[in-house]
């Protein structure tokens, strides 16, 4: 699988998780009707969880520009492909919306209220006030890039402070790992950043994540629809490009 590819299934699967989670939580006669953030912070997490662990290997599974920016700024990857990444993250955080729509789309038949609607597709703040938004958006990204720069594969320290990937045991090579499991701890990055920093603005931290289903939320036919709230919009592009960014460089500097 190309790796362009593979960001557009990645960044569908994570929307299809997080945002049919809020779906499941806020749209009437669900299943899940209004069992809370608890709830919507674990289907994010298990979302980017399941795409990491299913994309990883091709990719990268990166399913953020936020990501793949402050990779690129930090030397880890190849500006080249920065603005592809993008449009593919983008692109499958769009596919993600309309399947989200699709799986629901009697429960957003039988529901008025276009707020909620509007929050399945996009974020948006608590508290309208652009300045603490972008911090709160800056600060939670912040913290995953630079938890995604640092994440390690359990091993072994050898003698020269080098994490080693395999060992020599009885005259035998020996790996070890979690394989395609160290997708686990970024979901759980994800569930911390939502359970602690989610309450203002709903934790974008991830501008495909909110653009790509915003357009969705635009162009899908469905009732008591209402703005898709364009306004609010680069809030969720401009505080995550920030805080890869400034994480980035921390990571560079220490």
């Amino acid at each position: 699988m190309s790796p362009i590819i593979a960001e557009i299934i990645g960044t569908a699967i994570l929307i299809l998780f997080g945002g049919g989670v809020v779906a499941n939580v806020v749209l009437n006669k669900t299943k899940g009707n209004d069992s809370g953030w608890i709830v919507i912070s674990w289907g994010w997490a298990m979302g980017v969880f399941v795409a990491v662990y299913a994309m990883g290997q091709f990719s990268g599974a990166h399913i953020n520009p936020a990501v793949t920016f402050g990779l690129a700024v930090a030397g880890l990857f190849e500006w080249g492909m920065v603005f592809p990444y993008i449009i593919a993250q983008t692109l499958g955080g769009f596919i993600g919306g309309v399947l989200v729509w699709l799986a629901y789309k009697d429960h957003f038949a039988a529901t008025e209220n276009e707020a909620v609607k509007l929050a399945i597709f996009s974020t948006g703040p608590e508290i309208r006030n652009y300045p603490s938004n972008v911090m709160t958006e800056v600060i939670g990204t912040f913290i995953l890039v630079f938890g995604v720069l640092y994440l390690s594969s359990p091993g072994f320290i050898g003698m020269n402070g080098e994490m080693l990937s395999t060992i020599t045991i009885d005259g035998k090579e020996v790996g070890f790992g979690l394989g395609a499991l160290s997708a686990l701890p970024v979901g759980l990055l994800v569930l911390g950043i939502g359970l602690s920093l989610g309450g203002p603005t709903g934790y974008a931290i991830n501008p495909a994540r909110d653009l790509g289903p915003r357009i969705a939320h635009a162009l899908l036919p469905f009732p008591h629809k209402g703005s898709s709230d364009w306004a609010y919009s680069w809030v969720p592009i401009v505080g995550p490009l920030i805080g890869a960014a400034l994480a980035a460089g921390l990571y560079q500097i220490l």
